[in-house]
C-alpha cells in the first residue's frame, strides 16, 4: 500500500491517471483507513478509471459491480446453477434409491454456487483484497442500497442455505455516481466523498499527453482548448475528459495538425453523442468557438 499521498500520486501516475492532490489525498485516506471511497461526478471526468488504475497499480483483482435500474441483490451477490441442479436430480433419480434428504442438502452447496461480484470480493484473491468497482450506483434503486448498506458495513453476505460469508480481508471499495439521482446520506456516511470536477486546462494538457502521447502539443492544446470552452455551451451532455481523449485519438487516426471548422464538423460525433448538441455547434458556431480558443490561446 502507498505510504503517503506523494506515493499515490506516483502509483496513479505509473498507470497514466493524473490526479490532483485532493483526489490522491482521499484515496490515500481510503486506502489507509480501509473506508469504501464515494466519487461522484459528471460521466466521463475518470471515476471508473481510478479504479482501474488503482487495481493495475496495486497488483489486485478488479471486480466490477456495473449497476442498472432493476438490479437486486441475488444478481449482484449469487445465484444457483440451475441446469446444473437438474441434471444432479435426472441422475440421482436415474440411479434410483435417492435419498432425498442427502441430495436437497448437497444441491445448495458451493459446487452449484454462481458466484457474482459481491461475492466474489468476499473471497481471499491472489496478491491480496481485491478492488470492488460499485459503478454508477446512481442507476439502482432505494431498495439495493439498503442491502448495500449491510454488505459494505460488515463485509459480508448471506445465503440462507450456506450461511454468512464473511471476507478475510476487506476489498478495497469504490463506488461511482453521475448524480442522476441523489444517493441515500446513509451509505455516504460509511464512505470517504470526493467531487470529481472537470479539470483545469493545464491538468487536462497533463492528462491528454499522458493518454495519447503522439498528439503535438500545438494540437493538444486546441484540442483541450476547444473542449473546455464547449462545457461552457448550453448542451444537453457536456463532453468529458474520456470525449477529449477520443477525438484527440480521431484526429492522429486523421493525421490532422490543426483544427479547422471543417475537421471540426467532420469529428463532432467523437464529443458530443446527442444530435441537438451536434446541430447546435456546426458551421458558424463552431468556427466562432475556434476563433475564441485561437485569440485566448496566442499570447502563448
Amino acid at each position: 500500500m502507498p505510504d503517503s499521498i506523494d506515493a499515490v500520486e506516483t502509483l496513479l501516475a505509473g498507470q497514466n491517471y493524473v490526479a490532483s492532490r485532493a483526489l490522491a489525498t482521499v484515496v490515500f485516506l481510503a486506502l489507509r483507513l480501509g473506508r469504501p471511497l464515494f466519487l461522484e461526478g459528471e460521466a466521463g471526468v475518470g471515476k471508473t478509471e481510478i479504479a482501474k488504475a488503482i487495481a493495475t497499480g496495486l497488483g489486485r483483482r478488479l471486480i466490477r459491480l456495473q449497476c442498472y435500474e432493476g438490479l437486486d441483490a441475488a444478481q449482484a451477490v449469487y445465484e444457483w446453477n440451475f441446469a446444473a441442479q437438474m441434471i444432479a436430480i435426472r441422475t440421482a433419480e436415474a440411479g434410483g434409491g435417492a435419498d432425498r434428504n442427502a441430495l436437497k442438502a448437497e444441491l445448495f452447496t458451493e459446487q452449484y454456487l454462481i458466484e457474482r461480484p459481491l461475492l466474489q470480493a468476499m473471497r481471499p484473491q491472489p496478491g491480496g483484497a481485491p478492488v470492488l468497482l460499485i459503478d454508477e450506483l446512481d442507476r439502482t434503486d432505494e431498495p439495493f442500497e439498503a442491502f448495500l448498506l449491510e454488505a459494505l458495513s460488515e463485509f459480508q453476505v448471506t445465503i440462507p442455505e450456506i450461511g454468512p460469508i464473511i471476507a478475510p480481508e476487506p476489498p478495497i471499495v469504490i463506488l461511482t455516481s453521475n448524480r442522476t439521482r441523489e444517493v441515500h446520506d446513509a451509505l455516504k456516511r460509511r464512505c470517504l466523498y470526493h467531487w470529481v470536477d472537470y479539470p483545469s486546462f493545464a491538468r487536462e494538457i497533463e492528462i491528454l499527453a499522458a493518454r495519447a502521447p503522439e498528439a503535438t502539443e500545438s494540437l493538444s492544446r486546441e484540442v483541450v482548448a476547444f473542449v473546455q470552452r464547449l462545457r461552457s455551451e448550453d448542451l444537453f451532455k457536456k463532453p468529458g475528459v474520456a470525449e477529449t481523449i477520443d477525438w484527440a485519438k480521431c484526429l492522429l487516426a486523421l493525421d490532422v495538425i490543426s483544427l479547422s471548422p471543417e475537421v471540426i464538423a467532420d469529428t463532432l460525433g467523437a464529443i458530443l453523442k446527442y444530435q441537438d448538441d451536434i446541430q447546435k455547434i456546426q458551421g458558424s458556431a463552431a468556427k466562432k468557438l475556434l476563433d475564441d480558443v485561437r485569440r485566448e490561446l496566442a499570447p502563448a
